[in-house]
């Protein structure tokens, strides 16, 4: 048999099925005519001409064939949608989209109503949209697409896949209150479209509303626990960085497909990001074993190492990887990683010196681009840590030479790199010089703020704080308000923009800003036990917050209270950051409160390590030496926490901590002379 006719029974076959009924259809039917036996016909020969133009590259007069029979089969029966899907798609799928706009509009002129004519439309202008996953969309286009869409709407007001399609198309134009509306439509008709509900959910999610996101999404699993479903659901949970919830979904969805490749690495990555280090390892461990050359196996190995601080098999996987892809960007910055997590800095500045010196060219794409960026950035802060300004400067200088738009978060790290260093002209200038170049730029002027608050100009900082609100994202500048007003220790101003932030927070991650706010501002006004009830709010939000447990820890070993529970608090929140200066300092004073003097003295030395401008860590060190009887290091250090507090902004200045350090020096120095008038000449 031909092959042609061989399809086109075949094609009989699958249209017997599209068209049910189609011997009977025009002798029953009660409504306009429809001619399902010729819409089957030209259905089926629109697929036969379209097969054969897709076999030779898009033959034309083929082409012309196929989107005349869908023509034609749309006549016979304009009720079957999905024919104007398929007509719209072979527009696309040959490259004819200007010809498939130009049918449409044409159709449309002589009949507004044809609604298989907006469908048309509105597929080829979502399909001109652009790539909304990489940002390029052409909002111009969009519109077109909700125009068509709504207007389908309006004719066919319980067409679930219109109101789906209006609901995609208002989120990739960002308008999430128009999208909610259209997932909400389709409930009214639907309540158990699942669709509808994920796409609600996701909604619910680029509004902050995690936990209804959530809800919905658990809806549609449970009532419907199918691979698709739960592929959705877990991709969702990622989207919301819920990755202990997406791991568990992907188990399920293992289960309804346990040999599927994707589904068991996207199940290692989401295990590897929510800390579940040795699950992910084992799933890994399986990966590489199938298949030893996938160096991104090897890459994760490696990370999942170095969050355990086996250093040794973190390297022996890192080299897999490097042997297996040596060119590859990411590879070799896993290298960087590795060094500066062992507290290896200075190496881990070489290896990445050499990076970008080998990367270097003279012309970058976007993505080169944003590469080195990051790479730039990483090298600033790490000169920062190791307190080498003026290399952190040059590194933050080339960012801003990289590309124009990234100059005034270049500027902001100049600026704090030299707040750090406690040089506040060149803080100053770097300022003033970059608020002339980008008056308009938030990030900026909070920064520019936060030091003229240093400098004690608060008034002045606040002036130029408020003149960046616009009444749309005014929550970030009430938060740096209230941080300058928190260096006047004006807590009565500070609790009021604290408020102002308050009101504008929605999703759990800004609300958990403004407790730790509060718990610092309660902190500082000495008001301790309601400074642990927000700490123990944003813990309740978020167990994994570093900073919280630290503060908190810090607060109760400082007033000397509830010390091991202070010293649990603060091995959590190191164990997530180990080389975290300020960490480190904790543990050295809780163990100094314990009477661990010892221990003490190791984590501040390494504290010192991290932070040696730091006049607090000189000083707790200070207090260890003493109590070890090591009065000249004592000395030594309680002089050199003198000199920074000295060094230290106006507004960090405090005279009473000044004053009793210099009254712990004097009485130091009297004990130690005390001492060597009492030691006999021979044996000193």
């Amino acid at each position: 048999m031909n092959e042609a006719i061989k399809k086109f029974v075949t094609f009989s076959a699958i249209s017997a099925v599209v068209f049910p009924g189609c011997l009977y259809a025009q002798a029953n039917s009660t409504g306009p005519t429809v001619d399902k036996p010729r819409a089957y016909y030209n259905y089926a020969m629109g697929h036969l001409y379209a097969e054969q133009a897709a076999a030779f590259g898009n033959r034309g007069d083929y082409l012309d064939k196929a989107i005349e029979h869908f023509k034609q089969a749309i006549k016979a029966d304009p009720n079957a949608s999905f024919l104007s899907d398929e007509l719209s798609d072979l527009y696309i799928q040959a490259g004819r989209l200007r010809e498939g706009v130009m049918d449409a509009e044409e159709i449309l002129r002589q009949n507004p109503q044809d609604i298989n004519a907006r469908r048309i439309l509105g597929r080829i202008y979502t399909r001109m949209i652009g790539d909304p996953q990489q940002n390029k969309v052409d909002e111009g286009m969009a519109k077109k697409a909700i125009e068509q869409y709504q207007k389908i709407a309006e004719q066919a007001p319980k067409d679930a896949d219109t109101w789906l399609m209006l609901g995609r198309l208002h989120k990739i134009t960002q308008n999430s209150v128009e999208a909610e509306k259209a997932y909400a439509k389709i409930l009214e008709f639907e309540p158990d479209n699942e669709d509808a509900m994920a796409g609600l959910a996701m909604v619910y999610a680029d509004l902050g509303d995690s936990k209804r996101a959530v809800e919905m999404l658990q809806k549609v699993a449970d009532k419907n626990p199918s691979l698709r479903t739960l592929m959705a659901l877990a991709g969702s949970y990622e989207q919301m960085r819920e990755y202990a919830l997406a791991a568990e979904t992907l188990k399920q969805a293992l289960k309804l497909a346990p040999e599927n490749g994707d589904i068991r690495r996207g199940l290692a990555q989401d295990l590897l990001l929510s800390d579940q280090y040795d699950e992910a390892l084992k799933l890994y461990s399986d990966l590489a074993a199938e298949d030893p050359k996938d160096y991104q196996v090897q890459l994760r190995i490696s990370q999942i190492y170095r969050q355990k601080r086996d250093f040794t098999k973190a390297h022996e996987a890192s080299k897999q990887a490097l042997k297996l892809q040596p060119e590859n960007l990411e590879v070799q910055y896993n290298e960087v990683n590795l060094l500066d997590a062992e507290d290896r800095t200075k190496e881990a500045i070489e290896k990445l010196t050499a990076i970008l010196a080998a990367s270097a060219k003279r012309f970058y794409n976007a993505s080169e681009k944003g590469n080195r960026a990051a790479l730039l950035e990483r090298l600033g802060m790490m000169y920062r840590s190791i307190d080498q300004p003026a290399e952190a400067v040059e590194a933050f200088q080339e960012l801003a030479q990289l590309d124009d738009e990234l100059g005034p978060r270049a500027s902001a790290h100049i600026i704090d790199t030299w707040r750090a260093a406690k040089d506040y002209t060149k803080a100053r200038q770097e300022a003033d010089a970059a608020i002339q170049r980008y008056p308009n730029d938030r990030v900026l002027g909070a920064v520019r703020a936060s030091l003229l608050a240093d400098l004690g100009n608060p008034e002045q900082a606040v002036s130029e704080l408020k003149k960046l609100m616009d009444g749309k994202a005014d929550r970030e500048i009430y938060l740096s308000i209230a941080q300058v007003w928190e260096k006047a220790k004006n807590y009565t101003a500070m609790k009021e923009a604290v408020e102002q932030a308050d009101k504008l927070s929605s999703t759990n991650e800004e609300k958990e800003a403004i407790h730790f706010t509060r718990g610092a501002m309660y902190e500082r006004m000495k008001q301790y036990d309601a400074s642990e009830a927000e700490f123990r709010k944003v813990l309740e939000m978020n167990p994994e917050n570093s900073s919280a447990l630290n503060y908190l820890g810090y607060m109760l070993a400082d007033r000397n209270v509830r010390l091991q529970e202070a010293h649990d608090l603060i091995v959590k929140a190191l164990d997530k950051e180990p080389n975290n200066g300020a960490y480190l300092d904790s543990m050295g004073w809780v163990y100094y409160r314990m009477g661990k003097l010892d221990k003490a003295e190791d984590f501040l030395l390494r504290a010192l390590d991290k932070a040696g401008r730091d006049p607090t860590v000189r000083e707790h060190l200070a207090d260890v030496y003493f109590q070890q009887g090591k009065l000249k290091e004592a000395i030594a250090q309680w002089e050199l926490s003198l000199r920074e507090w000295r060094a230290s902004a106006p507004s960090e200045q405090d005279p009473q901590e000044i004053a009793k350090i210099q009254k712990k020096l004097e009485n130091a120095r009297v004990r130690l002379a005390r001492e060597n008038s009492a030691t006999p000449v021979n044996q000193q």
